[in-house]
């Protein structure tokens, strides 16, 4: 589940959209909207579900999490096997909060996925930040900032501006990645796993005739990516090592690991968005480790130095290594 905030106007919608028009995957779309018509709901395109709304005020004024568990319920159901669900919130809510609304959410079908900020870079001094006193606090709980609309700032301008602007977010938020988009197109796979290059075989058509009608191939910023396999089991420590500091470079990491176990090879199921680490173990065992490393600006020669590192092959884990990696799939519950 991936959170979309950013202030009113910043282009969240837009962003939105354009994901919505790429192929490979299954998107759900929880809209939310502050006021007594669901306006926002109209303006989302080429959603495969009819979008679940949430109205009458933004999520984190909510008294409790109820209405956007009910619309996780919904999206999440086996039956639509959605492979991601972006909660669009509305431009008043407050990250830091709608983070904790989301963490403690009772839906056991989702894992988060990250939190995108939208910016919207032309206004930015005239609406979110004055630029005299802190930065606003709304960047500490980003996992990725997206500097939306920098066509639009006066090309004499632009270096300097967004240089500023980044600077700022990371006040409250140094390590956080930072993307530069037009229009907000940003490269889907910095936000979710795309199961097939192509359209999937019982989307709705819509997506692809929106895709031909607005010609959306502009171009924008790809993630590389990095891939490491090693056979049989690892040192889970090592493992433990690169969730807890992973390459800077790195926005995203995902695969499964073999370890061997007193009852025998385990495998779990790693996902790392920004800085949160999520790790699950796995219904069958895998005879194989593999990690994948996704980023903007990937160094791909010195992460797949860290990934190879992390998957070393080890036929007898450290107790200490597995008591580390059990604590990480405590707390990923």
């Amino acid at each position: 589940m991936v959170i979309l905030t950013g202030h009113l106007g910043s282009g969240k919608t837009t962003l939105l959209n354009h994901l919505l028009r790429q192929p490979g995957a299954r998107v759900g779309v929880v809209v939310n909207d502050f006021g007594d018509i669901n306006v926002d709901a109209g303006l989302v395109t080429g959603q495969i579900d009819e979008p679940a709304s949430i109205a009458g005020g933004c999520l984190c004024c909510l008294p409790d999490a109820g209405g956007l568990d009910d619309a996780l319920e919904k999206l999440t159901h086996p039956r639509l096997a959605l492979d991601v669900v972006i909660v669009e919130a509305s431009g008043l809510a407050e990250p830091g909060t709608l983070a904790k609304l989301v963490r403690f959410s009772g839906v056991e079908r989702v894992r988060r996925g990250g939190l995108i900020e939208v910016v919207d870079a032309a206004s930015y001094f005239d609406t979110v930040d004055d630029g005299r006193g802190p930065a606003p606090v709304r960047f500490a709980a980003a996992t990725l900032v997206v500097v939306n609309k920098t066509d639009l700032v006066p090309p004499a301008e632009r270096e300097a501006i967004l240089a500023r602007i980044e600077a700022r977010v990371r006040e409250h938020n140094p390590e956080v990645h930072v993307a530069y988009a037009v229009g907000g197109r940003i490269d889907p796979r910095l936000v979710y796993d795309a199961a097939v290059p192509e359209d999937p075989p019982d989307e709705l058509p819509i997506a692809a005739l929106l895709r031909e009608a607005a010609h959306d191939h502009a171009a924008h910023q790809h993630a590389r990516s990095v891939t490491v396999t090693t056979p049989g089991t690892i040192e889970p420590a090592r493992l433990v090592d690169l969730l807890e500091e992973p390459p800077e470079t790195a926005y995203r990491m995902k695969g499964t690991v073999a370890v061997a176990t007193a009852q025998g090879p385990r495998s779990y199921h790693v996902n790392l968005v920004g800085r949160s680490a999520h790790v699950a173990a796995a219904r069958t065992p895998s005879a194989a480790s593999e990690l994948v490393a996704i980023g903007l600006e990937l160094e791909t020669d010195a992460v797949r130095l860290r990934l190879s590192d992390a998957l070393a092959p080890a036929e007898r884990p450290s107790t200490e290594g597995l008591r580390r990696l059990r604590q990480l799939v405590r707390v990923s519950l």
